[in-house]
């Protein structure tokens, strides 16, 4: 497993630049978790004793409401951690993560990974630059949930899933989670996907999804709710 956790480590953000002897070190803390389809990884409220990454399959980050209405925050794909805030702050998680897929985890564990930053300052300046792009992630999601609509929401979604150059995209996700992500219903969802059809947008052949006007959609994904 070595071999793999080193190549996954390297292509994470959080630990872009660090140096080969620093990559042996995280090596020698980390421990492989699995978990099944549906399994909880942690729950709102429990001691931040570490942090993740995900190796193979994928998380999502989720809220519950008081009436028991889960909002997606974020769908991990592999090579990328979650839940490294939580270890600095108070301790305990903010939010649930769950397991959408059979799913490897590389756990790093708080106490270890504390003593490695006191001593490499190269890992503590990652983390920085880690932490802050949550911090934009975050942003961008408050700006899209005041100000853009969910069509608007939906074009940004798809062609940030598309990259470029691609006009094809499979939904990582179901069209429910999908729309929890996007902050609205599923019918909503349901609804604006018929509209960006009948606009010629887009065509929908269940998970996977044509983009057939980019200029369009990226116009649509930067314009702004009526006043």
């Amino acid at each position: 497993m070595n071999i793999t956790s080193l190549e996954i480590i390297k292509q994470c953000p959080l630990f872009n630049g660090v140096t080969k002897h620093d990559l042996q070190l995280l090596l020698s803390i980390l421990r492989v978790r699995k978990f099944s389809k549906g399994e909880s990884v942690f729950a709102e409220g429990d001691e931040a004793d570490g942090f993740y990454i995900v190796a193979t399959g994928k998380v999502k980050i989720y809220k519950l409401s008081p009436e028991g209405r889960e909002r997606i925050l974020h769908v991990i794909q592999p090579g990328n951690s979650f839940a490294e805030a939580a270890i600095f702050d108070d301790g305990c998680y903010p939010a649930f993560a769950e397991s959408l897929s059979v799913s490897e985890l590389l756990f790093f564990p708080k106490r270890e990974f504390y003593e490695l930053l006191h001593q490499h300052t190269q890992l503590a300046i990652n983390m920085i630059g880690g932490l802050s792009r949550f911090l934009r992630i975050f942003t961008l999601q408050i700006e899209d949930l005041t100000f853009r609509d969910v069509p608007a929401r939906l074009a940004r979604y798809l062609l940030e899933l598309a990259g470029e150059n691609n006009v094809f995209v499979v939904l990582p996700i179901s069209k429910s989670q999908l729309a929890s992500n996007l902050g609205t219903t599923s019918e909503t969802l349901s609804r604006t996907l018929r509209k960006l059809t009948g606009d010629d947008l887009i065509i929908v052949k269940g998970k996977q999804i044509e983009l057939l006007d980019l200029d369009r959609l990226f116009d649509l994904a930067e314009s702004y709710k009526e006043a």
